[in-house]
Parts: structure tokens; C-alpha cells; sequence
């Protein structure tokens, strides 16, 4: 979990290029996948590669409450051992996810579907989060929820073995509530089927094809496409190699594409062309990012990503892209911030229910650093001469991972060091996060933690 201990500030400076061959920590959605998926099957689970982060770890310490046996192996393997498709059973305490909202919106789905009362809470951070999108299609199935005002945790998921499958077109793009309703529908008779307009990260249909499932995806006439799971199936545990996190992945490839003289390689990062419009966007303003050896894991693509500096250009991102790179719009302004001319992002309203505001926290941190920013309800536009980014300012985090670590790559090319509040979220998603950054520079160390003066 987030620690409770004091913030723990840090500060990144301008470096030198970044060179070297690193590995960054596996892909957090598929981790969290692995992990339910594992304690749902039938037999045991092996996964290479877990990120151990944590908020997966959140996800792991949840499904241990309710019965599945997860551990470490001393090869670095995790292990789970299955209870089965509804086989977990009342958790005699409440859960406590953290800082991880994917912990939470999944397993509601699950939890939806077990006759059992649990009690979901989280930090600071996550209790602010909305989970109406989640209740909604959940009580038609026949959960219930009593949550806070505004649906927000902690919450109470009475949940039914006797869900009722549903036809559900999602309002919003979101792998999260798709997710939750298949996850759901995995103990319901009969067939569930959700409807996305917008194609979302396809990871948990992927994972409940190879664990076992019964899954038909088809083109909706109304558009976009029908997914129908077919309830109660058997899932059998089987190996997963979890792949390098394109966002995690996406720190390091900005922070080398800003650094003159940088060239990187970065192994075995996952591609699923729904997670990797980050790459595209980058190539399309200038990046230098070549894909190299290309393969397989855990049905997933990947490719190693030789990344050298680049003279960015600025370019309108099309909003239709906003679900392939959510995640990664907080670094791709520290790019637009060094590109030249006016970077414009549309259609990015989800930003602002993330973690933190993001939309916002990257407007007021960019324009404390002397960059030229703009924003509205569901846009951003920054504007750079090409040059480096003034900085010098100390940037509330408001306990967001992400926009910890885009803020820090902005120090690693401003005049001036750019300090973040609270470095401690990091752990939530890429621990190892200042050793891999400093592991590519020569000579001293661009990014420090402190602890605040009292």
C-alpha cells in the first residue's frame, strides 16, 4: 500500500544523454489480470514477470483474504493456486486497495458475483474516485452497493450467485468497466454481453480466451463491437509471462527522446496495438523509435525499442487515440513541452477521474515550470520553442504516480530542477523507477529523493 510516513520529495536536473540496456517492470494490467484469473481457474497458475508494484500487490493480498494462495517463488515465478469460478469466499476483514483503482473496479466484479458482503476501502487518493461507472451495470445484474456520497469508497458489495446476464453498451471508453462486467458475468448463467463503441485495452478478453473461457467478440450494427461471455465456465490455471509495461516503459522513452546525444533500448515491452498510441504519436512528432526483435508473451506482442534524441515537432493527437494512451498523455505533454509548437491533445476528458485530476495537475505544473499551456474540459494544449523548458518549480503530486514521474523526465531536460511534492505513489507501478532513470546517465545521479524540512 501508499506508505502513511511523511511525503518523500524528490528532484530531477538537467543530465547528460541517456544510453544503456535496461528492462522496466511488468505490464500492471496484465498483472492484476494474471492474478484474478489465476485465483479463478482450476489447478495452479505460474506468472513470470509480475509487477511488483504496489497496487498489484493490493490486488494480490485481496484474493489471498478471500482463499487463493499466492506466493513467491525463490525463482522470482509467482504462483497461484485456484479456488475456482465462484470459489472465493467472505474476507473476515475489510479490504484495503490502496492506491489502485484498477484493484478496486475489477474486483467489484467479482465480488458482484459471490454470495458475500465484503467491505472495499483505499487511501486518500482513492477514496475521492468515482465508482458509480462500475455500480451501475453491476446492481442491474443484481449486486448491491452502499457506498458514500458521489459513489465513492469505502463501500459495502453485497453480491449474488444469482446475477442476471445483461446486454450493456458502455457509456464511457473503459477496459475497467468491461472488465468488471465480464469479470462479473464469468459466475452468471447464460451469456453477458458488452458493447463498446470504442475499442479499450483488450487484455482481460485476451487472458479469458487462454485460461479457458467462452468468448465471441462481433461487429455491433450500431457500431463497434458485441462481446458475449458465455457464464460458469471452467478455467484452468496455465503459465503467463507478463511483458515490460509500455507505460512504464513510456518515462524512460521520453526522458531519452528530450536528452541530446540519448540512445536507449528497452527489452521485451508489451505492444498491444490498444495500449501503444503513445509510440505512434511520439514517431508522428519526430521521435527516433525503432521496434526490434519482435514476439509473443502471454498472448500479447512485444519488441524491444531502440529510442535515440530527437527534434520534436508538435502534432494534434486524434482524439479516437485517447483510449490507446490515457495513461500516457501526462508524459507526452513534457514532450510537447520540448517539441516545437503548439501540441493539441482532444477528447481527454477521462484524465480528470483518474488518480488525480490530471488534466489539471499537468496544466498547473506546466505553466509553474514557464510553459505555455492551455486546457479545458477535456483538452490540453501545450506549447514549446523546441528548446528547454524553464522549471524551477515545486509540483503537487496530489499522490499521482504519474504525474510524479512525467514531471521529474521534464527535470531531467529543464534549465532548471523540477522538484514533485511526493515521490512515494512511484512504488505503486514502477518501483526501481530512480535506479533504472540514474542507471542511464553518466556520472552523478539526476534524480534525488529527500525528506521535507519539518
Amino acid at each position: 500500500m501508499t506508505s502513511k510516513s511523511a511525503p518523500l520529495a524528490a528532484a530531477a536536473r538537467a543530465s547528460g544523454p541517456l544510453t544503456g540496456d535496461v528492462t522496466v517492470p511488468g505490464d500492471k494490467s496484465l498483472s492484476h489480470r494474471a492474478l484474478i484469473f489465476g485465483a479463478l481457474s482450476v489447478g495452479q497458475t505460474t506468472i513470470d514477470g509480475l509487477l511488483e508494484g504496489e497496487d498489484v500487490i493490493a490486488t494480490a493480498d485481496a484474493l489471498r483474504a478471500m482463499g487463493a494462495r499466492i506466493q513467491k517463488l525463490d525463482s522470482g515465478q509467482w504462483q497461484v493456486d485456484g479456488v475456482g469460478v465462484g470459489g472465493l469466499h467472505e474476507p473476515s476483514q475489510v479490504i484495503d486497495l490502496g492506491n489502485s483503482g484498477t484493484s478496486a473496479r475489477l474486483l467489484s466484479g467479482v465480488l458482484a458475483s459471490h454470495r458475500m458482503t465484503t467491505f472495499v476501502t483505499g487511501d486518500a487518493s482513492l477514496v475521492k474516485r468515482p465508482m458509480a461507472r462500475v455500480i451501475e451495470p453491476l446492481s442491474r445484474m443484481g449486486a448491491e452497493f452502499v457506498a458514500r456520497s458521489d459513489n465513492r469508497l469505502p463501500m459495502a458489495v453485497i453480491g449474488s450467485d444469482e446475477l442476471l446476464p445483461i446486454r450493456y453498451e458502455v457509456p464511457v471508453a473503459s477496459a475497467q468497466v468491461k472488465s468488471a462486467v465480464l469479470l462479473a458475468a464469468l459466475n452468471t448463467a447464460g451469456k453477458t454481453t458488452v458493447i463498446e463503441r470504442t475499442a479499450t485495452r483488450d487484455h482481460t478478453e485476451n487472458m479469458l480466451r487462454a485460461f479457458g473461457a467462452e468468448l465471441k467478440i462481433e461487429p455491433d450494427p450500431d457500431g463497434g463491437d458485441a462481446i458475449t461471455l458465455t457464464g460458469q465456465p471452467e478455467l484452468t490455471g496455465r503459465p503467463v509471462e507478463v511483458p515490460g509495461d509500455i507505460s512504464s516503459a513510456a518515462f524512460p522513452i521520453v526522458a531519452a527522446l528530450i536528452r541530446p546525444g540519448s540512445d536507449i533500448l528497452i527489452r521485451r515491452v508489451g505492444l498491444n496495438p490498444r495500449r501503444a498510441g503513445l509510440i505512434d504519436t511520439l514517431i508522428e512528432m519526430g521521435g527516433s523509435i525503432e521496434r526490434l526483435n519482435a514476439g509473443m508473451r502471454a498472448g500479447e506482442p512485444v519488441a524491444d525499442l531502440r529510442v535515440r534524441a530527437s527534434d520534436l515537432t508538435a502534432v494534434t493527437v486524434p482524439p479516437d487515440r485517447a483510449a490507446s494512451m490515457i495513461d500516457e498523455y501526462p508524459v507526452l505533454a513534457m514532450a510537447a513541452a520540448c517539441a516545437v509548437g503548439r501540441t493539441e491533445m482532444p477528447g481527454i476528458g477521462e484524465l480528470r477521474v483518474k488518480e488525480s485530476d490530471r488534466l489539471a495537475r499537468v496544466a498547473e505544473g506546466l505553466a509553474d515550470c514557464g510553459v505555455r499551456v492551455e486546457a479545458g474540459p477535456d483538452w490540453l494544449a501545450v506549447e514549446g520553442d523546441g528548446g528547454q523548458p524553464e522549471g524551477g518549480a515545486t509540483v503537487a503530486t496530489a499522490l499521482d504516480h504519474r504525474i510524479a514521474m512525467s514531471f521529474l523526465v521534464l527535470g531531467m531536460a529543464a534549465k532548471q530542477p523540477v522538484t514533485i511534492d511526493d515521490a512515494g505513489p512511484i512504488a505503486t507501478s514502477f518501483p526501481g523507477f530512480f535506479d533504472l532513470m540514474n542507471g542511464l546517465i553518466a556520472g552523478e545521479p539526476a534524480l534525488r529523493t529527500r525528506q521535507p524540512q519539518p
